[in-house]
């Protein structure tokens, strides 16, 4: 028996108020709306959205041997593959792929062999140009399903006014997709698709273009990096020239008239560079014409990297101010060659070399010669002349230099010290050449002090023994003075 149900119309009437609103609202905050999509096309809307409910991308879903990021490493587009690797953006790739359809506007690896700019991709693959890198990626892959080919099929029947389309890229800047009505070709960012739809997956497409698309960021970057490379291959004036075939100093110019005052003979036979100063105000005059405390900086800067120096850096720059008297002197424009000694050569010394007033000062200025000279220029003067003697700034001591195994040795028997490591750093003021032990200034030696006479009881004679000889000249002597 049927029992009629009261009010039946109205409380169906009631439901349908109350579910209505909270449908319309679900949609309204659902990510998949079609206001949170970006602008396309209006030729690929309907395609996009076929795509992306067939087996695009949802959120969540991981990728697959089908998907487009897999057919990226086709033998025609391995070397964009190999970019996007370097660019460490297989992640970011993967999450847009998962969360949408992709489209990939790529270059064949034959247009990036013939096409690319050689100091261009050295400029993307240098690490401090990561994000340059990544941005010229990210500016070939759109956020949705483009397909070229249907898109001219139906702009083609459509009116012949046909304004570029602005295609949302993952990186910041937009990319223009327009028609050519003669050849009816595409082209996207100024390059024309020569493949389109090569590559079809559920989760995205790739076309094929003829170059790669560099946005103005990037380009901007490179100019202003290639511009101030420029600028820093610039030689300042006055530096010094290095040979490129020998890779040595060069000879500086002769000094421009007017010409100083001609040296004494001995310092004009003398070999290598005068003895003179560099031509700058002299000690004491207040002008500093070069920057000598940077120059010394950075030449016990290169000890230390160059490594085996540290004690000599040490002493110049903690144990003493020789540093700072360097400094001043290179910056009145004088010219030093250091002979630096290397930390095996500074262990061997005793406790009592070291432990006078003022012994560390004393061994070190025997170690700077007051001449600019590097490895060839004293090999050369030892070749031609055997023996020469340079003057330190321990004065009035001298160091001798020779040739010896066809390298220069310096002082004098066991205390001589070889050319060891040869130009460890010279800038046309300073030269530093490394030695293998600590030089010395030789020792006078002493004058013999005469042979102490017999005792006297020994050269008397006895009173039985008969009287000797007198020498040649005594008994003429006493007979002179008897006569007197």
């Amino acid at each position: 028996m049927a029992i009629p149900i009261r009010g039946g119309v109205n409380q169906s009437v009631l439901l349908v108020v109350f579910f209505v609103p909270v449908v319309v609202l679900a949609a309204a905050l659902s990510p998949d709306s079609s206001s949170s999509r970006p602008a396309l096309p209006s030729s690929s809307s309907s395609s996009s959205s076929s795509s992306s409910s067939s087996g695009g991308g949802g959120s969540g879903v991981g990728i697959n041997s089908n998907s487009v990021l897999v057919a990226l490493l086709d033998s025609h587009y391995t070397e964009l593959a190999e970019l996007v690797e370097k660019a460490l953006l297989l992640p970011t790739l993967e999450d847009a792929v998962g969360r949408r359809n992709l489209t990939i506007f790529a270059p064949r690896n034959d247009a990036l062999d013939r096409d690319l700019d050689p100091e261009f991709k050295r400029f993307l693959l240098e690490p401090r140009n990561l994000r340059s890198l990544q941005t010229l990626i990210l500016f070939h892959c759109v956020p949705a399903r483009v397909l070229v080919s249907s898109s001219s099929a139906n702009s083609s029947s459509r009116s012949r006014s046909r304004s570029p389309h602005r295609l949302p890229t993952l990186a910041a800047d937009p990319l223009s997709l327009s028609h050519h009505d003669s050849s009816a070709a595409v082209v996207v960012g100024g390059a024309a698709v020569v493949h389109p739809d090569a590559v079809l997956r559920p989760d995205g497409v790739i076309h094929g273009i003829e170059r790669l698309l560099v946005p103005r960021s990037v380009q901007e970057d490179f100019n202003r990096r290639r511009s101030l490379a420029a600028i820093s291959a610039v030689l300042p004036t006055g530096a010094p020239e290095v040979d490129p075939r020998t890779h040595r100093l060069k000879k500086p110019a002769p000094p421009s008239p007017p010409a100083p005052p001609g040296p004494p003979i001995f310092d004009a036979m003398a070999p290598g560079p005068s003895l003179a100063p560099a031509p700058a105000p002299g000690p004491g005059s207040g002008k500093h014409w070069f920057d000598g405390e940077s120059q010394v900086k950075d030449f016990i800067q290169t000890l230390l990297l160059y490594g085996g120096y540290n004690e000599l850096a040490d002493i110049l720059v903690n144990l003493t101010s020789l540093a700072t008297e360097m400094g001043r002197l290179v910056s009145e424009g004088y010219v030093l060659t250091v002979l630096a000694p290397n930390d095996e050569a500074m262990a061997r010394l005793t406790t009592d070399q070291l432990s006078e007033p003022g012994a560390p000062e004393q061994i070190v200025y025997y170690h700077l010669i007051p001449e600019y000279q590097t490895e060839e220029s004293m090999y050369n003067a030892v070749r031609r002349f055997g023996k020469v003697r340079y003057d330190t700034l321990r004065l009035p001591h001298k160091v001798v230099a020779r040739e010896a195994d066809g390298s220069v040795k310096f002082g004098q028997a066991e205390g001589s010290a070889y050319l060891f490591d040869p130009d460890i750093y010279t800038d046309g003021r300073i030269s530093v050449q490394g030695i293998d032990a600590v030089l010395f200034p030789p020792t006078r030696p002493s004058r013999p002090a005469p042979p102490s006479l017999p005792p006297t009881a020994s050269r008397r004679p006895s009173s039985s023994a008969s009287p000797s000889p007198s020498p040649p000249g005594e008994g003429n002597y006493w007979k002179r003075r008897a006569r007197c």
